[in-house]
């Protein structure tokens, strides 16, 4: 029920945890579908994704019911489509400035005229298990779209932007917020300022709103501006973490 439900616990505004997969091997799926996060988050647009990995790691997760989103490597109707086909229980499209672009990132993310094409046949389908109607009504219960907004002129239009139909949820990229306001770091009161107008902007509108962060620590601290879901670090930042830590360890034995 984990795929069913997050859909719905999004709304709820649940406290989720989550990270950013960033080496396309399906095993590290099957691990940290054993792990208590909340999601995983395949991405296509900074790392080594090609459509066969990405889709080995998503059949692993359909059969785990491991709900991952796919940030798409941009925003079109062939990247969308493939991503949900393959079984993401969602997607996350990166420069979404304007109401008009969210509105077509929603439309192309469910069926209808001029939006996802159909196929019941697809691994997110269940491979033709479904009645047509089946199909739909699955699509409007769990499909999930993430409007990420990352430089100014998106911040502008945040509210236009939430209000927009068929996007549950808003993804500030702190980083990415940051180097377009001019700043080298993330520690800015712009970037604070901003995470709390896209906070009241999803509030507002009842979105989902998540954002990355390096630890649990930032996520409590950034919490107070609306963030319920975060994307800590990712799979290779644990590892190098935990590899540092141990090293450390064994080094300084005397």
């Amino acid at each position: 029920m984990r795929i069913k439900n997050f859909k719905s616990r999004m709304a709820s505004r649940a406290m989720m945890a989550g990270t950013f997969l960033k080496t396309p091997a399906y095993e590290l799926i099957e691990v940290l579908a054993t792990s208590d996060l909340d999601f995983v988050c395949v991405d296509m647009e900074h790392s080594p994704f090609d459509r066969a990995r990405a889709d080995a790691c998503l059949a692993i997760a359909r059969a785990l019911d491991f709900p991952v989103l796919v940030r798409v490597t941009h925003f079109s109707s062939e990247t969308i489509l493939q991503a949900l086909d393959m079984g993401a229980v969602g997607v996350i499209a990166p420069h979404i400035i304007n109401a008009d672009q969210a509105t077509d990132l929603a439309k192309l993310s469910h069926f209808g005229n001029g939006g996802r094409g159909f196929a019941g046949a697809t691994r997110w389908a269940g491979y033709g298990q479904q009645t047509m109607s089946e199909v739909l009504e699955q699509s409007g219960r769990e499909t999930v779209v993430i409007a990420q907004i990352e430089e100014p002129e998106a911040l502008a239009n945040v509210e236009e932007i939430a209000a927009v139909e068929g996007i549950d949820g808003l993804f500030l990229g702190p980083s990415d917020m940051s180097v377009s306001m001019g700043y080298s770091n993330t520690n800015s009161q712009e970037l604070l300022d901003a995470l709390k107008r896209v906070g009241n902007a999803s509030l507002a509108t009842g979105k989902a709103y998540m954002t990355f962060v390096p630890n649990a620590a930032k996520a409590a601290e950034w919490a107070q501006y609306g963030p319920h879901m975060f994307f800590v670090g990712s799979e290779q930042g644990w590892m190098k973490a935990g590899a540092n830590a141990d090293a450390y360890g064994v080094h300084s034995i005397r």
